[in-house]
């Protein structure tokens, strides 16, 4: 005698097994800052391998169980935590564009030794995670545009010709001069980085400078 074909679903209510969305940690709870902070705290200090959820929960004084309470896989903590450095930042280049030498501040952050060193972790996190090389990408096409920006309209304001000082590659230059300095400061390479600090130093200061009236009258 044939059988009334089966519902999967209707037996799994029947039985009261339904599945449900696992519950997650708040999003500003003070225990998911910390377990960011003790990741990228891990990442500059240790490389971003030693970041498991085992180092990060012994590091934060808890249980494993606990990183993913607050995110379900290691992947959705390194977002998490790159998200959140990557908007700080953002404000804060926002905030140099404002600034009454724009060049010489988005410099200064280009050159900040800790963020660099993340970065330098997350890049290499993102060989091997799509979704954080999506993501990085993304964040520096943003990063990029303002900076881009910035130096275009300081070079207007200078009279310097966009044409033979592309803004776009002064941007790449800015920015990949002060990574290498960095890296290769932690290295203990030091040739050639006195000489090259002193030209960048120029040439903050000439475009940094106010515009002079004749310069002023060809805007």
């Amino acid at each position: 005698m044939a059988g009334r074909a089966a519902d999967p679903e209707a037996g799994r209510e029947a039985r009261g097994t339904m599945t449900t969305p696992r519950r997650m940690g708040a999003p500003d709870s003070k225990t998911r800052a910390a377990l960011l902070d003790v990741t990228a705290t891990i990442m500059i200090e240790e490389g971003y391998a030693a970041a498991t959820s085992r180092r990060v929960a012994a590091k934060a004084g808890v249980k494993p169980a606990l990183v993913h309470y607050y995110f379900r896989t290691m992947d959705d903590l390194f977002l998490a935590l790159f998200r959140k450095g990557a908007e700080g930042n953002l404000k804060r280049y926002e905030q140099a564009l404002a600034a009454e030498n724009p060049l010489r501040a988005l410099w200064e952050l280009a050159s900040e030794p800790e963020g660099n060193v993340l970065l330098s972790e997350f890049q290499a996190l993102a060989n091997h995670r799509k979704a954080i090389r999506t993501e990085i990408a993304d964040y520096a096409e943003r990063f990029r545009a303002l900076q881009v920006k910035a130096i275009t309209d300081r070079l207007a304001e200078t009279g310097a010709d966009p044409v033979a000082v592309p803004p776009a590659v002064l941007t790449l230059v800015m920015t990949g001069i002060a990574r290498l300095l960095i890296s290769e400061d932690v290295l203990g390479i030091a040739t050639g980085h006195e000489e090259t600090l002193a030209l960048i130093e120029h040439y903050l200061s000439a475009f940094d400078a106010p515009a002079k009236p004749d310069q002023q009258d060809r805007s």
